[in-house]
């Protein structure tokens, strides 16, 4: 009893550094970039005393952004960490299942055939984006359910056909892309490669409300994790109803993963590496490793949007390829070791 205690204040003490360094990072992040603000100024400037050039800077610009930053990095990875726990397969991830490639597929979608209602809907259509995309991961979703399926599912086929679909998608999404004008056809090519550039207060509030939402439903059903660790026939032993439980936890990683491809694009790898992270640090409970990893995910994507943003100033490298770079050989080490 003494030891998980022990256990138990470690991982909460682990939380509250992840936390600490989150805070420091945002800090860090609005001081840095193609316009320097002194730290100072920064305090000044959140305490209503800083200038006005200053105030649009962090305000309009920085904040939002690294805002977004923090929400999105949070829904990866526990999208990422519920499908770990429902599929039993350390290699499963939003981005590599395809489940983010259908997210934005129907975002594209969405945007091809409503280039002329756009401009009707203003600011309505940075709200649907979250239900578009929610729509076209749940589609993938299924098709990797029903195609994955044949006597039950392995973990081995779940990932090569997620890999499968992830590559029809691609197809089907490049061209739609190259129907479109140079202009739209860039700035697709850019978001889809994982960018948070642009984004402001609106697409804050289109996203927080599923991040707010389904990360706490997650918690709250993570003792449901732990019991399908132990396998399907040890659960429903146990009395838990396997099937419908794993049907509501993906509906959860659907969705966190769709609201956060919406406004940032398929930032791949992040849904991978950070609960692989947090399992290393708080251990396999999931009670503790889901905000571990919502924690350590904000962090990665807080720090990518930095080396992003100053690494070849004023050009910009979208954040996806940062986290692209620092996660596939990362993949490639847990390929190495998988059996």
């Amino acid at each position: 009893m003494d030891w998980i205690q022990k256990r138990n204040r470690k991982s909460l003490l682990t939380i509250g550094l992840l936390a600490l360094l989150i805070i420091i990072s945002l800090l860090v992040s609005l001081h840095t970039g193609v316009i320097k603000i002194g730290p100072l100024d920064v305090v000044r400037t959140m305490l209503g005393v800083g200038t006005d050039r200053q105030e649009l800077v962090l305000f309009d610009f920085r904040l939002p952004r690294l805002v977004i930053a923090i929400l999105v990095g949070a829904g990866l990875a526990v999208s990422g960490a519920i499908l770990q726990g429902v599929s039993q397969n350390g290699l499963a991830d939003p981005g590599i299942l395809g489940i983010n490639a259908g997210a934005g597929f129907a975002v594209v979608l969405y945007i091809y055939f409503s280039q002329g209602l756009n401009s009707s809907l203003g600011t309505l259509s940075i709200f649907i984006l979250p239900f578009m995309a929610m729509i076209g991961a749940t589609t993938a979703a299924f098709l990797i359910y029903v195609l994955a399926w044949k006597k039950g599912v392995t973990p081995i086929r779940l990932i090569l056909v997620g890999i499968g679909v992830n590559a029809a998608f691609g197809a089907v999404l490049i061209i739609f892309q190259l129907k479109m004008n140079p202009r739209d056809f860039m700035q697709a090519t850019i978001w889809l490669s994982g960018s948070i550039w642009g984004t402001n207060w609106k697409y804050v509030l289109a996203t927080l409300p599923w991040i707010v939402l389904l990360i706490p439903f997650a918690i709250y059903k993570a003792r449901f994790l732990n019991i399908l660790n132990l396998g399907d026939r040890m659960a429903t032993g146990l009395g838990t109803k396997v099937e419908w439980e794993r049907r509501v936890l993906l509906l959860v990683a659907v969705g966190l993963a769709g609201a956060s491809v919406a406004v940032a694009g398929s930032i791949a790898f992040l849904g991978l590496v950070a609960p692989h992270l947090a399992r290393r640090l708080v251990g396999p409970k999931h009670e503790m490793l889901i905000p571990a990893s919502a924690l350590i995910g904000s962090l990665l994507l807080l720090i990518a949007d930095m080396i992003g943003r100053n690494l070849l100033a004023p050009s910009e490298i979208p954040v996806g390829i940062v986290v692209s770079a620092l996660g596939a050989p990362y993949f490639i080490y847990l390929l190495m070791r998988t059996n």
